[in-house]
Protein backbone atom coordinates (compact mmCIF):
# COMPACT_ATOMS: atom_id res chain seq x y z
CA UNK A 1 0.00 0.00 0.00
CA UNK A 2 1.54 3.73 -1.14
CA UNK A 3 1.69 5.80 2.11
CA UNK A 4 0.30 9.53 1.88
CA UNK A 5 3.76 11.18 1.57
CA UNK A 6 4.82 8.67 -1.13
CA UNK A 7 2.09 9.91 -3.10
CA UNK A 8 3.01 13.52 -2.34
CA UNK A 9 6.78 13.25 -2.63
CA UNK A 10 6.05 11.48 -6.91
CA UNK A 11 4.51 14.95 -7.25
CA UNK A 12 6.54 17.34 -9.70
CA UNK A 13 8.85 19.72 -7.93
CA UNK A 14 7.39 22.84 -9.87
CA UNK A 15 4.05 22.14 -8.39
CA UNK A 16 2.91 25.30 -5.66
CA UNK A 17 2.11 24.86 -2.33
CA UNK A 18 -1.44 25.54 -3.42
CA UNK A 19 -1.92 22.84 -5.87
CA UNK A 20 -0.30 20.41 -3.09
CA UNK A 21 -2.87 21.23 -0.57
CA UNK A 22 -5.58 21.30 -3.00
CA UNK A 23 -4.80 17.86 -3.47
CA UNK A 24 -4.94 16.23 -0.53
CA UNK A 25 -8.13 17.68 0.66
CA UNK A 26 -10.05 15.11 -1.20
CA UNK A 27 -7.92 12.49 1.09
CA UNK A 28 -8.63 14.58 4.22
CA UNK A 29 -12.26 14.17 3.70
CA UNK A 30 -12.39 10.82 3.17
CA UNK A 31 -10.50 10.00 6.23
CA UNK A 32 -12.58 12.42 8.11
CA UNK A 33 -15.80 10.65 6.31
CA UNK A 34 -14.37 7.43 7.72
CA UNK A 35 -13.45 8.82 11.31
CA UNK A 36 -16.74 9.95 11.57
CA UNK A 37 -18.56 7.21 10.40
CA UNK A 38 -20.08 6.25 7.26
CA UNK A 39 -23.86 5.84 9.47
CA UNK A 40 -24.05 9.83 9.71
CA UNK A 41 -24.68 9.77 6.28
CA UNK A 42 -26.86 6.82 5.96
CA UNK A 43 -29.56 8.39 9.08
CA UNK A 44 -30.96 11.64 6.60
CA UNK A 45 -31.81 8.99 4.50
CA UNK A 46 -34.12 7.02 6.64
CA UNK A 47 -35.36 9.45 8.58
CA UNK A 48 -38.67 9.27 9.84
CA UNK A 49 -40.47 11.33 13.01
CA UNK A 50 -40.00 8.20 15.41
CA UNK A 51 -36.74 5.70 15.02
CA UNK A 52 -36.44 3.01 17.04
CA UNK A 53 -34.06 0.54 17.72
CA UNK A 54 -32.85 -2.35 19.51
CA UNK A 55 -29.62 -2.34 22.17
CA UNK A 56 -29.27 -4.78 24.84
CA UNK A 57 -32.82 -6.27 24.58
CA UNK A 58 -34.33 -2.64 25.48
CA UNK A 59 -36.54 0.18 22.34
CA UNK A 60 -34.96 3.23 22.25
CA UNK A 61 -36.99 5.88 20.58
CA UNK A 62 -35.74 9.10 19.39
CA UNK A 63 -37.92 12.01 17.90
CA UNK A 64 -37.35 14.72 15.06
CA UNK A 65 -38.93 17.47 16.77
CA UNK A 66 -39.67 19.27 12.87
CA UNK A 67 -41.20 16.17 11.74
CA UNK A 68 -43.31 15.29 14.63
CA UNK A 69 -46.60 16.54 15.81
CA UNK A 70 -46.41 14.65 18.81
CA UNK A 71 -48.97 16.38 21.93
CA UNK A 72 -46.31 14.83 24.43
CA UNK A 73 -43.38 17.23 23.75
CA UNK A 74 -43.07 20.97 23.18
CA UNK A 75 -40.60 23.09 21.15
CA UNK A 76 -37.58 22.85 22.75
CA UNK A 77 -34.67 25.00 23.30
CA UNK A 78 -30.55 25.11 25.29
CA UNK A 79 -29.71 28.00 26.81
CA UNK A 80 -26.12 29.06 27.81
CA UNK A 81 -25.15 31.01 30.59
CA UNK A 82 -21.88 32.04 32.24
CA UNK A 83 -21.31 32.62 35.54
CA UNK A 84 -18.17 33.57 37.66
CA UNK A 85 -17.90 30.72 40.08
CA UNK A 86 -19.17 28.01 41.34
CA UNK A 87 -21.36 29.09 44.03
CA UNK A 88 -22.74 31.59 41.77
CA UNK A 89 -23.26 28.93 39.60
CA UNK A 90 -25.07 26.18 41.74
CA UNK A 91 -27.77 29.19 43.26
CA UNK A 92 -28.67 30.02 39.80
CA UNK A 93 -29.17 26.52 38.62
CA UNK A 94 -31.36 25.63 41.45
CA UNK A 95 -33.40 28.84 41.40
CA UNK A 96 -34.01 27.72 37.74
CA UNK A 97 -35.00 24.44 38.44
CA UNK A 98 -36.86 25.44 41.54
CA UNK A 99 -38.93 28.11 39.56
CA UNK A 100 -39.91 25.29 37.02
CA UNK A 101 -37.76 27.34 34.20
CA UNK A 102 -36.26 24.69 32.90
CA UNK A 103 -35.86 20.69 33.69
CA UNK A 104 -32.12 20.50 34.06
CA UNK A 105 -29.22 22.31 34.65
CA UNK A 106 -25.44 21.20 34.12
CA UNK A 107 -22.63 23.37 35.32
CA UNK A 108 -19.45 22.53 33.28
CA UNK A 109 -16.83 24.07 35.57
CA UNK A 110 -13.21 25.63 33.90
CA UNK A 111 -14.39 27.12 31.50
CA UNK A 112 -12.19 30.18 30.46
CA UNK A 113 -13.66 33.05 28.63
CA UNK A 114 -12.16 35.57 26.38
CA UNK A 115 -14.17 38.64 25.28
CA UNK A 116 -13.72 42.23 25.06
CA UNK A 117 -15.23 44.48 27.42
CA UNK A 118 -15.39 48.06 27.72
CA UNK A 119 -12.32 48.55 25.22
CA UNK A 120 -10.12 46.24 27.24
CA UNK A 121 -9.69 42.02 26.35
CA UNK A 122 -10.60 40.52 29.01
CA UNK A 123 -9.88 36.57 30.34
CA UNK A 124 -11.52 35.05 33.13
CA UNK A 125 -12.06 31.86 34.81
CA UNK A 126 -16.05 30.81 34.35
CA UNK A 127 -18.36 28.12 34.89
CA UNK A 128 -20.93 27.42 32.50
CA UNK A 129 -25.09 26.49 32.82
CA UNK A 130 -26.24 24.03 30.01
CA UNK A 131 -30.01 24.88 30.28
CA UNK A 132 -32.79 22.74 28.97
CA UNK A 133 -36.30 23.73 28.75
CA UNK A 134 -39.23 24.96 26.65
CA UNK A 135 -38.64 27.06 24.24
CA UNK A 136 -42.32 29.61 25.31
CA UNK A 137 -40.13 29.97 28.65
CA UNK A 138 -37.02 31.75 27.13
CA UNK A 139 -38.20 35.78 27.60
CA UNK A 140 -39.09 34.33 31.46
CA UNK A 141 -35.87 32.66 32.22
CA UNK A 142 -33.62 35.52 30.13
CA UNK A 143 -35.71 37.93 32.79
CA UNK A 144 -34.99 35.31 35.71
CA UNK A 145 -30.88 35.37 34.60
CA UNK A 146 -30.87 38.66 34.71
CA UNK A 147 -32.35 39.65 37.98
CA UNK A 148 -30.28 37.24 39.65
CA UNK A 149 -27.08 37.51 37.99
CA UNK A 150 -23.59 39.32 39.09
CA UNK A 151 -23.43 40.20 35.77
CA UNK A 152 -24.43 43.70 34.27
CA UNK A 153 -25.43 42.24 30.90
CA UNK A 154 -25.06 38.04 31.30
CA UNK A 155 -24.59 35.75 28.91
CA UNK A 156 -28.22 33.99 27.85
CA UNK A 157 -28.21 32.63 24.57
CA UNK A 158 -30.17 29.82 23.17
CA UNK A 159 -30.21 26.81 20.56
CA UNK A 160 -33.33 25.17 19.16
CA UNK A 161 -33.69 21.54 19.82
CA UNK A 162 -34.33 19.87 16.88
CA UNK A 163 -34.61 16.02 18.09
CA UNK A 164 -33.77 13.52 20.70
CA UNK A 165 -34.55 10.78 23.21
CA UNK A 166 -38.54 11.02 22.93
CA UNK A 167 -38.93 10.16 26.82
CA UNK A 168 -36.36 12.92 27.87
CA UNK A 169 -38.16 15.56 25.60
CA UNK A 170 -41.24 14.14 27.16
CA UNK A 171 -39.62 14.50 31.36
CA UNK A 172 -38.56 18.29 29.68
CA UNK A 173 -42.35 18.88 29.26
CA UNK A 174 -43.70 17.59 32.05
CA UNK A 175 -40.58 19.22 34.25
CA UNK A 176 -41.48 22.77 33.56
CA UNK A 177 -43.78 25.36 33.88
CA UNK A 178 -46.37 26.51 30.87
Amino acid sequence: MTSISTLFSAAPSRTSSFSLIRRRLPLVGAFCMLSLGITNLYTPLCSSAFKTGSKFGSTTRSITMAASSNNNTVPSIVVYVTVPNKEAGKKLAESIVKEKLAACVNRVPGIESVYEWKGEIQTDAEELLIIKTRQSLLEALTEHVKANHEYDVPEVISLPITGGNLKYLEWLKESTRE
